[in-house]
């Protein structure tokens, strides 16, 4: 048979009026530390006694003095209420200042461009923030997975989330090593990728590998390319591209450095199509903790000194 675990209505009101009655061994003095009346206070005690169906003091004219089943309540609930109140002032403090553990959810790739160049002078400016990156590709349900906020480009946020734009828009481009251009030969059309070999990325949690979208003009153009190897992450894509096992698409600002001294060449740039860019995002503004604002402001501060120029291209 199924157990009833609901908590019982008002089950902790009245205790901090038992408590203080039973620390002072006075109603009058237990009325004068919780600014009430000693009348206010017996009421509430009274009231207490009778939802528990016993007395919990013995009174006379001259003292109260805890009963047998008050002394066993007092044993149990002093230090509950204790534990009480200080993880109600545990909490409190973070909705203060700037403190606790920062959880951020992000595609791996991220991590590199974004939080190598500030975390340790974040930490330094913030010692009472720990700092928790959880790099992965795959969505996460934010709430769920206990995550204060997520990176990710615009075009994947969920329209009920608050975002903060981290980075101007860029481009996701096909890039190829000249190695592998000199073996295959350049793409010149859409159709001509799928006669070459292309690293496919499966994002997790879906069946199949991503097609590659181009943009011409106004029109997506949407290709299901063909490729022996498939990944799961931005950083092997790029790894595998340099190598030359194949043609990639990826961010332009994860193989800028790449294309700069040649490693990699960009291919059918006029179809690049474009991103909205990066944004951290959270579920509400009412969510918004000391903690959360102090990064996002120092990642605005970092932006500003150029700290992330490979985010703003």
């Amino acid at each position: 048979m199924k157990k009833d675990y609901t908590i019982p209505r008002n089950l902790l009101d009245g205790v901090e009026a038992f408590l203080r009655v039973a620390d002072r061994g006075s109603f009058r003095l237990a009325a004068d530390d919780l600014g009430v009346s000693p009348s206010a206070i017996s009421q509430t005690v009274r009231q207490l006694e009778d939802r528990i169906g016993v007395p919990l003091f013995i009174r006379t004219t001259r003292s109260v003095g805890l009963s047998e089943a008050g002394a066993l309540f007092h044993a149990a609930a002093a230090p509950a209420f204790a534990g009480l109140v200080a993880g109600w002032e545990q909490a409190r403090t973070l909705g203060e200042r700037p403190a606790g553990l920062l959880r951020l959810n992000m595609p791996r790739a991220v991590v590199p461009l974004l939080i190598e160049p500030i975390i340790a002078s974040f930490c330094e400016t913030y010692p009472e923030i720990d700092v928790e990156i959880i790099g992965e590709d795959a969505l996460v349900d934010l709430a769920s997975s206990g995550h204060d906020a997520g990176i990710r480009v615009g075009e994947l946020l969920e329209a009920d989330m608050i975002s903060v734009r981290l980075s101007t828009p860029f481009r996701f481009v096909i890039v190829g090593a000249p190695a592998y251009l000199a073996a295959h030969g350049r793409p010149q059309s859409p159709a001509d990728l799928k006669s070459h070999h292309c690293i496919r990325q499966r994002i997790p949690g879906r069946s199949s590998p991503t097609p590659w979208r181009l943009q011409d003009g106004n029109r997506h153009i949407d290709v299901a390319v063909k490729g022996r190897i498939i990944v799961n992450e931005d950083p092997a894509v790029r790894a595998l591209a340099l190598r030359g096992l194949g043609l990639a698409q990826v961010a332009e600002p994860l193989i800028e450095t790449e294309i700069a001294c040649g490693q990699l060449e960009i291919l059918l740039p006029t179809l690049s199509p474009t991103s909205p860019g990066l944004f951290l995002h959270y579920p509400s503004h009412s969510q918004m903790t000391p903690k959360l604002r102090a990064f996002i402001d120092h990642v605005k501060q970092a932006m500003a000194a150029g700290m992330l120029d490979r985010l703003t291209m």
